[in-house]
């Protein structure tokens, strides 16, 4: 909402000496922020004027453009050495064409200075010396519009006098406030709304000029039929006799080409006026134009609308449509259609103001693409009370401005819905903020935002909004209101204190160790964007039964391209890498921890009333629509892992630092990584270990996968070759930790250690020889490694040596060399016997 400070000036009498900068801190801390403040024509200076065009020569040019030689008269400014030949005028080249003999003009003279810096000065152009310039809007910096010159209102340029300062009719200099109004405040997007704000904050009263109530339900003016619950209320009133001609003020101009609109005609600008300052869309109908009552409801299959944009549009049965005897004439709320749009030859009005369903008007202009002023009020709740004082304000606009005369009679259809009343405690909005508040001072705060208070028993309040404060319905909604007005800086800093026994879950603790730990390893973690495009599982290759394709689509993705919440983290690495490597950094370890979301069933989230706490089934429901959300940690390896040295070649990145993280991770949580060779999307099937852990009862847990990507996916992605990747279940990770995730106290007995080398079969997985020995060794083992793995014609063809570290400690007690050899011969037997193993004995 851009806010014109002179506009706000004059609905609100502020007190002496406040300046922009105080109002635009005042509506900040009332949770209205101000992006920032434009001083619109503070860098104008030097004689810009009033002119008249006396006569003007069209002359085509050689470069296909035709320009006007003019002469213009700038009453006592007339003289000049620039054009001798001419007398009482001076001589201007221009290339606009929108304007006609006699017309009243923006003149800068030589030596202005025009917005960015542009200063004027007579030269020589098209053949003629220019003895200054006709201004536009952007020359000014009062619009964009460079299309054609400012045509001032005859009367009002021959009242301030040919050659006098054009900047005060022009509204010049003035500030505009930018001010990001949250959707719960509707109220705020317009000037009454904005205005009774700065009037409570600065303690000065506020004259409402749109306070005239909506009467009882008539037919007074234009027939009204209301046959859809979407529309509360619809006000017609009539005024004939306009002269669609007359020029549009240059106050209302410069307040609405301030506010970021165009002007475009008198009754087009009347109606843009009223909705701005009053917060009500209106529209205007071409009475003659008009079949029949006017009937608001739902669109039929196959109804078509050509609307003022001169697009035709096929409807929607969830669209509200206005219409007469002839049909669709116009999308209520978003856009008016062309059969009845105001034109030159219009000279009876009908004015509507209306009150529509918010949610109808969003789902409609978002559906044929057709944002407009109009509908972004609709949606955020317009004040159905102000429909008739707003349709009256424009009413008496038109009379005044376009000569017309307002017809007797009013047609009101619906009625204003009642606010809803809401009792509490006169002391909660103390309790709730934490600070010290009279009882008084809260009352009066209500009062002034123009909330009815009946003060009841019981230090009770009974409070009923004004018609514009739908946003106040639930008892913290006024609290938060109290917190507004008076400001959060009266809150009271106390630290809390933390209840013994409190702090952080052990899962909690859990992955952020794991987090900590594989950052210290080396890997950077990033945060990407949570959405995915549709086709996502076929590009990474997946079967038909992962749980990576249970997509959960959203109802108002940010793109289109990218629709749904992220099945697994990858994809949001792969972008990355992208992203990196277009940029030249090719050596990347990058990791990411965070949800992903699968879909679960099919229900239908319920949609409880915020009144009161929802009911046992209906959050039980609510659960059960929700997707499957476990935590996830993954990560990216390209380019090096170590740089090349004069001393050291470089290490590239490859599958064993993808298990490393993996290793890490587990490590982490007191946890020992097992894996096996496997075939898992999108990993290359021949370079894939799958990664598991065990739980508390031994079992082993699959928690996932690491490797060399697969070279179709790499492909598909544009990733540098043999990319690598992990991706780990952190959730069935962290509940496998052994005590949430604390690793138990180093043992004060020693360390006994022995190698054993076992020839077995090529096809005997070495992380299936490893269980076998965990398993024979017992509980005496504390860690096992393979450190070598050999292959040769000593020990046969289709066969391999594998090597391992096995090392063993007692609980509570020193190991004898018996205990040690026992534990060893078990772990080996149990090998020898299920895989025909053969002992390489030292």
């Amino acid at each position: 909402m851009r806010v014109p400070m002179s506009w706000l000036r004059d609905l609100v009498e502020f007190p002496h000496g406040v300046t922009t900068s105080q109002v635009a801190d005042v509506f900040t801390r009332l949770g209205l922020q101000v992006e920032h403040v434009e001083t619109v024509g503070v860098d104008l200076a030097g004689p810009i004027v009033i002119g008249r065009v006396l006569d003007f020569v069209e002359e085509p040019q050689k470069n296909g453009k035709t320009i006007r030689w003019c002469r213009v008269d700038v009453g006592p400014l007339n003289e000049s050495d620039a054009n001798p030949e001419i007398t009482g005028a001076r001589g201007i080249v221009c290339g606009a064409l929108n304007f006609a003999k006699g017309d009243y003009v923006v003149v800068s003279l030589p030596g202005a200075v025009l917005a960015g810096g542009f200063t004027i000065s007579a030269r020589k152009t098209y053949g003629h010396m220019s003895d200054g310039m006709i201004c536009a809007a952007d020359e000014l910096g009062t619009g964009e519009d460079h299309a054609g010159i400012i045509v001032l209102p005859p009367a009002e340029a021959a009242r301030a006098g040919l050659g006098s300062d054009a900047l005060p009719l022009l509204g010049l200099p003035d500030d505009v406030l930018d001010i990001d109004v949250t959707p719960d405040l509707g109220y705020a997007l317009s000037m009454r709304g904005l205005a009774r704000e700065a009037a409570q904050a600065f303690d000065v009263p506020y004259n409402d000029l749109y306070s005239r109530r909506v009467p009882e339900q008539a037919q007074g003016a234009y027939p009204v039929r209301i046959d859809s619950q979407d529309c509360q209320l619809f006000v017609t009133l009539c005024v004939n006799g306009i002269d669609s001609h007359a020029p549009t003020p240059m106050w209302m101009r410069h307040r609405l080409e301030a506010s970021g609109m165009r002007s475009i005609s008198l009754p087009v600008d009347i109606t843009n006026y009223v909705m701005l300052e009053s917060g009500q869309p209106l529209h205007g109908y071409d009475a003659d134009a008009l079949l029949g009552p006017i009937v608001v409801r739902k669109a039929h299959d196959g109804e078509r609308l050509t609307t003022l944009d001169d697009v035709e549009r096929a409807l929607s049965t969830d669209d509200l449509l206005i219409t007469d005897d002839s049909g669709p004439i116009g999308l209520a709320g978003v856009m008016g259609g062309q059969t009845t749009e105001l034109s030159d030859t219009t000279t009876n009005v009908v004015i509507e103001a209306a009150h529509f369903s918010p949610g109808t008007i969003g789902r409609t202009y978002r559906l044929h693409k057709l944002p407009s002023e109009a509908s972004r009020r609709f949606e955020r709740t317009v004040d159905p009370g102000v429909a008739c004082a707003a349709a009256r304000m424009a009413a008496r606009l038109f009379a005044e401005l376009a000569g017309g005369t307002i017809a007797e009679g009013t047609t009101v259809a619906g009625q204003v819905p009642a606010t809803p009343t809401q009792t509490i405690d006169v002391n909660l909005p103390a309790r709730i903020l934490g600070a010290r508040i009279d009882p008084d001072r809260v009352v009066e705060v209500f009062e002034k935002a123009g909330i009815t208070v009946r003060r009841k028993k019981n230090e009770m309040l009974e409070l009923t909004p004004p018609t514009w404060r739908t946003d106040l319905r639930d008892p913290y909604d006024y609290v938060e209101e109290i917190g507004r007005k008076l400001g959060l800086d009266i809150i009271e800093p106390r630290v809390p204190r933390a209840a013994a026994g409190r702090g952080l879950s052990p899962a909690q603790r859990a992955r952020r160790a794991v987090n900590a730990a594989v950052a210290q390893a080396g890997f950077v973690e990033v945060i990407t964007l949570p959405f995915v495009a549709d086709d996502e599982p076929d590009r990474l290759g997946l079967p038909a039964d992962s749980d990576q394709r249970r997509l959960v689509r959203l109802a108002n993705p940010l793109a289109d391209t990218a629709p749904n919440l992220r099945t697994g983290l990858l994809p949001g690495l792969f972008s990355a890498v992208v992203r990196n490597t277009s940029r030249g950094h090719d050596d990347l370890a990058l990791f990411e921890a965070g949800s992903v979301f699968w879909a679960g069933s099919d229900a239908t989230a319920p949609m409880p009333e915020v009144t009161h706490r929802p009911s046992d089934a209906e959050i039980a429901a609510i659960e059960e629509s929700l997707p499957a959300q476990p935590r996830m940690i993954a990560a990216v390896l390209t380019g090096q892992w170590l740089p090349a040295t004069w001393n050291r070649a470089a290490v590239q990145a490859d599958w064993t630092h993808a298990v490393h993280f993996a290793q890490t991770a587990a490590h982490a949580l007191g946890l020992r990584l097992e894996r096996r060779a496997a075939a898992i999307a999108p990993w290359h099937p021949g370079r894939c270990a799958e990664l598991a852990v065990r739980d508390a009862a031994g079992e082993p847990v699959v928690i996932g996968a690491a490797g060399e990507l697969h070279p179709d996916v790499i492909r598909t992605y544009g990733l540098p070759a043999r990319t690598c990747a992990v991706e780990i279940n952190l959730d069935r990770l962290v509940s496998c930790a052994p005590d949430g995730g604390q690793i138990a106290a180093l043992s004060g007995f020693p360390l006994a250690k022995e190698d054993v080398a076992l020839i077995v079969s090529e096809k005997v997985a070495a992380s299936d020889v490893e269980a076998a020995l965990v398993e024979g060794a017992g509980e005496l083992l504390e860690s096992i490694a393979l450190f070598d793995v050999f292959r040769g014609p000593q020990i046969g063809e289709g066969r391999k040596s594998l090597a391992y570290n096995l090392r063993f400690r007692g609980d509570g007690r020193t190991l004898t060399h018996s205990d040690v050899a026992v534990a060893r011969d078990n772990a080996i037997g149990l090998v020898v016997e299920r895989f025909d193993a053969v002992w390489r004995e030292a």
